[in-house]
């Protein structure tokens, strides 16, 4: 099976998630700036799942890329993802509205944490049925970046009953590092297209 229909659907349910958060945006109580004040927790929680919205969409699309092929595990791992992606308007909605409170923040932490991990078995799978000789399993090597994203999670659900912000701010430093540009999987492209280019030159 080939990646496109499960590409198509996940993009999809992404795009519909952040319809979702659009539209849990409130209209101001009146028509003056001031009145926009009490919904900039709101906005911020919005920008905060949005970027990671799109930090997910933009990796899924690249590791689907590099997928020669779709089993049934590959399926349910990305069900899995989906699950628990489906779950940021929710925790984004009541992050907005008790932004200082420590159980909206940490179930916040808990939401991320469990679509990373949901997203490290997808890649796992990926790479179980492709080989550790393919593609995507040089790409993403020893994935410090994904495992530092899991510990900095962790941390932040507890540090979330010790002070909101410190979860908030760690929610954000992992947003940070994935913004900064990821060029794994095009370095490993540009690799075996030079090892194909010398056996094709060999082969002459």
């Amino acid at each position: 099976m080939t990646t496109g229909r499960l590409e198509a659907f996940s993009d999809a349910v992404i795009a519909i998630l952040i319809t979702i958060m659009v539209l849990q945006l409130t209209v101001p109580a009146g028509a003056h700036l001031d009145d926009l004040r009490h919904l900039v927790p709101v906005f911020l929680s919005y920008v905060l799942s949005f970027v990671y919205l799109a930090i997910y969409w933009n990796n899924h699309h690249h590791m689907l890329f590099v997928t020669e092929r779709v089993s049934g595990a590959v399926l349910w791992a990305n069900m899995d993802l989906l699950f628990w992606l489906s779950l940021v308007p929710f925790v984004t909605s009541w992050v907005g509205k008790y932004h200082e409170a420590s159980t909206p923040a940490a179930l916040y932490g808990v939401v991320l944490l469990m679509a990373a991990i949901g997203y490290y078995i997808l890649q796992t799978v990926i790479i179980r049925g492709q080989g550790r000789d393919s593609l995507l399993a040089q790409a993403v090597g020893r994935d410090l970046k994904g495992k530092s994203s899991l510990v900095m999670y962790a941390i932040a659900i507890p540090a979330a009953f010790v002070h909101a912000w410190i979860a908030y701010a760690l929610y954000v430093a992992v947003a940070v590092i994935w913004l900064v540009p990821d060029k794994r999987i095009e370095r490993a492209l540009e690799a075996e297209k030079e090892r194909q280019a010398e056996l094709a030159g060999r082969g002459r």
